[in-house]
């Protein structure tokens, strides 16, 4: 059996590895600061390997950098010992760490047994690492909506202050008076840098997340728009960039800006890989649709396009095989294309004429044009005295429209989504300009087609969720969400306090329900109108179990068991769960073994069990059900005999299961 990690992967690891396995012949050793026998890079053999040249020390360079920006990539890189606990009731008992680093009571969830939504509590980096071996290539679109760092904006507490080793053991803490939100404001002479470090190893950890054809979409003002662009174009790749829109949000302007009045933000918008991306579009407007002005005889509308080709290459020696002529009879009504030059009585011949009288050529082949005779008719052109041959162009299955680097519709308007707050019952003095959904379903009408999981890891106020649930309805989709926010402590002066709101994670998920609600009561649609509560704590494992040798013997009957008393088994499922890969919107369901409380996963990919003194029929049980994982606690079984027999149980009736312990 081998034993659980029951922590998040080490990604520094992870590379060096994928380095030495194409670079084998440069792995090498060294001595350290120490005197200690370390492993090491040979930058020289590495340079061979890969035939180019290694910019190296102060050696000129374009590059996008800010102080404490290696820190930043350690602090992506590093491991930590963090666990989510899953939230199904009201608490009764504090849990976590708010923004205070104290614990705190959190609200349940929605069908928390039958949902596939997420909704997870705790600093969104730690979260990210938590997810990053079971949703590695899983989120088809994440959509941010950062602090703007406008000179009042909080932003995340991560200490750079700190020698590398200190760094990393205490990251993601608090600070000295116990708040992991600070001000940043610009008089802190760090002002930029403080919020690149904030951001930047969010963003890597991020892209590792994303479906091969997935997409991100960051929102951002003028603040910080150039350095967001430059970090994208570092962690997507510059080739990546699919575009920055300006989204007007604030069509009279801001009115305290100083000489400009603002009014838009930035939506910028990058593939994990471009070639792969499918991208969508949208409806057409209303400017587009009173076109299609002409309804035929079935009562569908259409409108009339010339099928003479304009612009370049619009003569007939440019394209001789799209130069055919139509015949057509006024009195039968008949009309065919043909190559053949020739006089038919009673039949107009139309050939593509352009205005200063040559020979043009069509837009379509002779075959096309035959196929599509029925969506072509002659019309003749008084102010040319010719005849011509028009398109029927009709509304109804038309192309989506490709969207425009200029968002003025009136859905993503701020004030928007005020007033769609105060339509939940809020008072809009509880969350300040929450997001307005159009601006989150317009996102999710470019990036998916109705399947796939919706990352927003600065939710807030929870609009992405809403506008998941929204869309969802409105198109049948299975669209899911993963919100993730910051338990930050609202003021006990603020309305949101007054109205029972102690952090803000309080106010997305009451939103969630409310929306959850409205849509079900407006469109009746059989949708998922729930979201399974997660919040990030410590590990459910004592530190005997990372660090065994660290124990005295003195101390050793202290640590027999090896799980902290507070924790549930349900507590160490979740954690079992991250560390196997397995979804957390995975099919729970507990039964009963001769006694024992038995835990199936995702119709039995997963069976644990981590009652004490399991017997042999237990072990038997599970072992015929043959699942991919089964997980037991190393102090599980109820005598030696159960512990000798189980590799032999489970080597009889499923040897291809993976046998795991904590």
């Amino acid at each position: 059996m081998e034993k659980l990690k029951m922590h998040t992967p080490d990604l520094a690891e992870e590379n060096y590895k994928k380095l030495a396995a194409l670079f084998p012949d440069a792995v090498t050793e060294t001595i350290d600061d120490d005197g200690n026998v370390v492993r090491a890079i040979d930058k020289d053999v590495l340079m061979q390997e890969i035939n180019t040249k290694v910019v190296d020390g102060n050696e000129e360079r374009y590059q996008f950098t800010w102080p404490d920006k290696k820190k930043s990539v350690l602090l992506a890189n590093a491991p930590i010992n963090k666990t989510l606990r899953p939230v199904r009731e009201d608490e009764t008992v504090p849990t976590g760490a708010d923004s205070e680093g104290k614990p705190y009571f959190s609200s349940g969830s929605v069908n928390f047994d039958t949902t596939e939504n997420l909704y997870i509590e705790g600093d969104n980096l730690e979260v990210l690492k938590l997810l990053q071996e079971t949703y590695l290539g899983k989120i088809k679109m994440i959509y941010i909506d950062p602090p703007y760092n406008t000179g009042s904006d909080f932003v995340y507490e991560d200490d750079f202050a700190q020698s590398t080793d200190e760094y990393l053991a205490n990251s993601g803490q608090y600070d000295e008076d116990g708040n992991r939100l600070f001000a940043n404001t610009e008089n802190n002479g760090r002002f930029h840098t403080d919020w690149l470090n904030m951001l930047y190893p969010r963003l890597r950890l991020s892209k590792d997340l994303l479906t091969v054809d997935g997409v991100i979409l960051v929102s951002i003002d003028n603040n910080e728009v150039v350095n967001l662009r430059k970090m994208l174009d570092e962690v997507f790749g510059s080739d990546n960039c699919m575009g920055i829109i300006a989204n007007i949000n604030n069509p009279k302007g801001r009115s305290d800006d100083k000489y400009i009045a603002t009014t838009h933000e930035y939506l910028l918008v990058y593939a994990k890989d471009v070639s792969k991306v499918e991208w969508y579009g949208f409806e057409p407007t209303e400017e587009i649709t009173k076109r299609y002005n002409k309804v035929d005889l079935d009562g569908k509308w259409y409108r009339e396009i010339d099928l003479r080709k304009t612009g370049e290459n619009d003569l007939r020696e440019d394209r001789p095989n799209l130069f055919y002529f139509f015949y057509y009879s006024e009195d039968t009504g008949d009309f065919y294309p043909d190559r053949a030059d020739y006089i038919k009585n009673g039949y107009i011949q139309i050939k593509p004429q352009r205005e200063d009288g040559k020979e043009g050529n069509w837009r379509w082949g002779i075959d096309t044009a035959k196929k599509q005779i029925t969506n072509l008719a002659p019309k003749f052109m008084p102010s040319r005295k010719v005849w011509g041959v028009m398109q029927k162009d009709y509304l109804e299955g038309r192309a989506l429209v490709k969207p425009t680097s200029s968002w003025t519709f009136k859905d993503v308007n701020s004030e928007r989504g005020t007033e769609e707050f105060i339509e939940l019952g809020f008072d809009k003095r509880i969350f300040p300009k929450p997001k307005p959904l159009g601006t989150i379903k317009r996102c999710l009408k470019l990036a998916t087609s109705g399947e796939g999981i919706i990352l927003d890891f600065f939710s807030g106020s929870a609009t992405t969720a809403h506008a998941v649930m929204q869309m969802n309805a409105e198109d049948g989709g299975h669209r899911k969400f993963i919100m993730v926010q910051l338990p930050e402590k609202t003021g006990e002066k603020s309305e949101a306090y007054k109205a029972g709101y102690k952090n803000i994670c309080e106010i997305g998920k009451e939103r969630i329900r409310r929306a959850g609600k409205k849509i079900k009561e407006e469109t009746g649609a059989d949708i998922d109108y729930g979201f399974r509560c997660f919040k990030v704590d410590f590990s459910n494992m004592k530190d005997v179990y990372y660090r065994p040798a660290d124990i005295g013997q003195m101390d050793l009957d202290q640590f027999t068991d090896n799980i902290k008393e507070d924790r549930t088994p349900e507590d160490l499922l979740i954690q079992v769960m991250l560390d196997l890969g397995v979804l957390l919107s995975s099919k729970i369901e507990q039964t009963e073994i001769a006694g024992k409380k038995v835990f199936s996963v995702a119709d039995g990919y997963l069976i644990a069990c981590f009652d004490k003194n399991v017997t042999e029929d237990v072990v038997t049980a599970i072992a015929k059900q043959k699942p991919f994982y089964a997980v037991f606690r190393d102090s599980s079984f109820g005598s030696d005999s159960v512990a000798a027999n189980f590799e032999q149980i489970f080597a009889t009736y499923s040897p291809q299961t993976v046998r795991k312990v904590l």
